[in-house]
């Protein structure tokens, strides 16, 4: 750990806490505890007796979007096994937010906002984004059509993002990448937010059909015991509430990660309060 980090981190977390206050946002804690840790394949949960800690916040906040709440946020813990790196950890913070009656694009705007909060924190300039489709960034890196799902993600991960260097929102992914998002116009309603290289973002404009969201549950089930995982359980108590939420879009934005790329910080071991023995303040 880094106290200098530390000491930035904190300011931002504030600045955060702030701007959401400010904003109509009503702060909420649900379980961290759940039956139910992820739709999405790749994900692996943490088991803790017969449940599994939280992969992201997302289907308890989507329950309370259904209680009738209409501007949601939560900052708190969330785990996610095999995921060790200079960018994860298998412990790690989010700031999850959901605002009835929104698309894509005010969360856009209020991800920009956000973090401009951040960034005034600490006493460096917001930056400034650019907001570009999938399919215009694989033109940029003149890339042929993907064969399969996997030859696309090695594109992307080779080509593309090593280039997303400046502060970027990519939106308009491909339908099989929806994920818990809508679908429209050909493409996921989504968009994944880049600062200093690192993807910090993930959005949603929300599904809102029980039936839809059961099939790419059984889908995912269906790949991982391919994959010789044991299928993420279905959160049946969402699907029971998505009926009763209204037009919503939602984000989860990684705090380290956003310390990380607005501090320089190489490592985000360096921003979180976690003993090192092998780390050195440089």
């Amino acid at each position: 750990m880094n106290p200098h980090r530390l000491r930035q981190r904190a300011a931002i977390t504030r600045a955060l806490h702030d701007w959401f206050h400010a904003n109509g946002y009503l702060e909420v804690h649900t379980p961290l505890l759940v039956r139910s840790p992820a739709m999405e394949e790749h994900l692996e949960a943490v088991a803790c007796g017969d449940r599994f800690l939280h992969t992201s916040p997302e289907f308890g906040m989507k329950k309370v979007l259904a209680s009738g709440l209409c501007r949601i946020y939560q900052i708190c813990s969330c785990f996610r096994a095999e995921e060790v790196g200079i960018h994860h950890t298998e412990e790690f913070t989010m700031a999850e937010w959901y605002r009835v009656g929104a698309g894509t694009a005010e969360l856009m705007d209020d991800t920009e906002a956000v973090i401009a909060a951040a960034a005034n924190a600490i006493g460096i300039a917001p930056p400034a984004f650019t907001r570009i489709t999938v399919e215009a960034l694989r033109q940029q890196a003149n890339l042929p059509d993907a064969a399969d799902e996997f030859e696309w993600f090695r594109q992307w991960v080779d080509h593309v993002e090593p280039a997303l260097t400046e502060p970027t929102m990519v939106y308009a992914y491909p339908t099989w990448q929806a994920a818990l998002a809508q679908q429209r116009n050909g493409a996921a309603d989504r968009f994944e937010v880049y600062l200093s290289g690192i993807e910090i973002g993930n959005c949603f404009a929300e599904e809102m059909s029980p039936d839809t969201l059961r099939g790419r549950f059984e889908r995912s089930a269906e790949r991982r015991s391919s994959m010789g995982r044991p299928p993420h359980p279905t959160d049946t108590e969402l699907l029971d509430c998505t009926p009763r939420m209204p037009r919503t879009a939602g984000i989860a934005v990684g705090v380290d990660r956003l310390v990380m790329a607005l501090t320089g910080a190489h490592d985000i071991r360096e921003v979180q309060a976690r003993y090192s023995p092998k780390w050195r303040p440089q």
